[in-house]
């Protein structure tokens, strides 16, 4: 049974993306779905290259929920976020939180600290990522100058997300609100560092979504997380090759690995894949927040 088929009295379900399964909160007098409440519920798929994967990571969900809680309270000062209250049914507790309803904005908001991935291909075919040149002769996993705003378009489910200028953010969010939401996004990467380099991690890069309230812009869905970031291991960090990784790295490798185009249907995981991933999701929570998984 999967999360958009459970049956949850109380709540209505409105969508279901990559990842996460959501719900209205359905009002008892009126008996329709709440407009300014979501239930948002992290469930064990993962998603790589813009595909579902068939396979399921356990616990994935409720790591994904119990790491970004952890790291809304390390980013309050810097900005607002969506939570409301994890205190949710107990058939989804530890890996659901309800959450305000926001105008969410139509862009993808990546910062890079570290060349790698796609803006690493980017990089080898023009010499910029997003538009924003970079010092010539960077390798994998080079160190930036400084920190880069890198968005992205916000593709359907199926569709892939593309690189686009700071331009194309100024001309679809004004400039702005356009200029907030790249300085939040390089200050929460900031923070990110910070925080990770004390624990002996290396935040390569992340993407954050945000909403309005108002005029007020808030951080909503997940953040920092090992699905929405990369997280290197400092005492193995070395340029110029694929970096050990907590983070979904570890499933693009295993996916690179097969005679796979890029077309549905993805390749199956194998339990030595599901399981590492896992593993690595897991020792990701457990060294940023120092807490026990199980505690």
């Amino acid at each position: 049974m999967t999360d958009a088929q459970l049956d949850l009295p109380g709540y209505a379900h409105v969508y279901s993306g990559k990842v996460r399964d959501l719900y209205a909160p359905v009002d008892p007098a009126s008996g329709e779905p709440r407009p300014d409440r979501l239930l948002l519920v992290a469930s064990d798929r993962i998603s790589a290259y813009d595909f579902v994967l068939d396979t399921p990571i356990p616990d994935k969900g409720e790591v994904l929920t119990r790491l970004s809680l952890w790291w809304f309270a390390q980013l309050d000062d810097l900005v607002p976020n969506h939570v409301v209250t994890a205190d949710v049914p107990d058939a989804l507790r530890g890996r659901a939180v309800l959450v305000e309803r926001l105008d969410m904005l139509p862009v993808e908001c990546v910062a890079r600290a570290y060349l790698t991935g796609g803006g690493l291909g980017e990089y080898t075919a023009t010499g910029a990522v997003s538009g924003i040149p970079l010092p010539t002769g960077l390798v994998d996993g080079d160190r930036l100058p400084e920190p880069i705003f890198t968005p992205s378009t916000k593709a359907p489910m199926g569709e892939h997300d593309e690189p686009i200028p700071y331009s194309v953010v100024a001309g679809q969010l004004g400039e702005a609100l356009a200029g907030r939401v790249r300085d939040l996004t390089v200050a929460i990467l900031e923070r990110g560092n910070e925080i990770a380099a004390a624990r002996g991690i290396l935040l390569a890069d992340t993407k954050v979504e945000f909403g309005l309230r108002g005029d007020e812009v808030v951080l909503a869905d997940e953040v920092l997380t090992p699905d929405s970031s990369r997280f290197w291991p400092a005492d193995q960090y070395a340029p110029g090759r694929d970096q050990e990784s907590f983070d979904k790295q570890f499933v693009r490798n295993y996916l690179e690995s097969q005679p796979w185009n890029k077309t549905p249907p993805a390749p199956a995981l194998p339990d030595d894949v599901v399981q590492g991933t896992r593993r690595r999701y897991l020792e990701a929570y457990e060294l940023l927040t120092n807490r026990r998984w199980n505690s």
